[in-house]
């Protein structure tokens, strides 16, 4: 399979490049998302925990966390441990003052870590989330066999991720929100020229449907399956380690 490309022609890395835009709108990032998504983003998170809690996972890793809202909803699950890693040094900074105010750290910690290099042994985790991440990663390949590396045998990754609707009239509604209104709302609020351009951009290359589903089984992920959301403007994926 094909790695995706970064996103912009640079000697930096994709994963730098990555870690500085969400540095930069990490204090309007929870506001935006809800915004630009309609309040849909925390309906799809509700799912995709109730996929999740059927296997009772006692401990949880949450790749690409960044403020930790999808930690904060995994212990929904029963999960008696949530813990969250992000490039982005500014993302988990807003994330563990979160969790401080909601009075969780005793069930959630937040660290700065990198999905390509996950700094936890081998069989640790009984699940493993991304949510809106994977498209982020650098090397697809890389970070999906690191997520299959850390998660116990029996353990379940479910990956919730923007994909492309396959409905024409869908399609062309989404591509012209994505294209054009929200890189201007995105801009207007956060003040930054490019966050919300790259999300489209990296949208329209991301690997979704059976392609991503290849890459999982080529990590070693089976019992995989695919659930499409809202028109297919997302998709759930899950996968075992068996």
């Amino acid at each position: 399979m094909s790695e995706i490309k970064p996103y912009r022609d640079s000697a930096v890395g994709k994963k730098e490049q990555i870690a500085t835009m969400f540095d930069r709108i990490a204090p309007k990032y929870d506001f935006l998302n809800h915004t630009l998504s309609f309040g849909i983003d925390k309906v799809w998170r509700r799912k995709a925990i109730r996929l999740i809690s059927g296997n009772s996972p006692e401990t949880i890793l949450d790749v690409a966390t960044g403020t930790g809202d999808f930690a904060i909803a995994a212990l929904k699950s029963g999960a008696q441990k949530v813990t969250g890693i992000d490039i982005s040094k500014e993302m988990v900074a807003f994330g563990r003052e979160k969790i401080r105010k909601l009075g969780l750290e005793g069930k959630i910690e937040l660290l700065t870590g990198d999905s390509e290099a996950i700094q936890f042994p081998d069989n640790s985790f009984d699940a493993a989330t991304v949510a809106f991440g994977v498209r982020n990663f650098e090397n697809l390949s890389h970070g999906l066999d690191e997520l299959f590396r850390v998660l116990k045998q029996g353990g379940t990754l479910c990956v919730l991720e923007f994909s492309k609707p396959r409905q024409p009239l869908i399609r062309f509604g989404y591509k012209f929100y994505s294209r054009s209104l929200m890189p201007r709302i995105g801009r207007m609020i956060s003040g930054d020229s490019s966050a919300y351009t790259y999300l489209p951009e990296s949208v329209e290359g991301f690997p979704d449907g059976e392609k991503f589903i290849t890459f999982m089984k080529e990590s070693g992920f089976v019992q995989i399956s695919e659930y499409r959301l809202t028109f297919g403007i997302a998709t759930i994926y899950l996968g075992r380690k068996v």
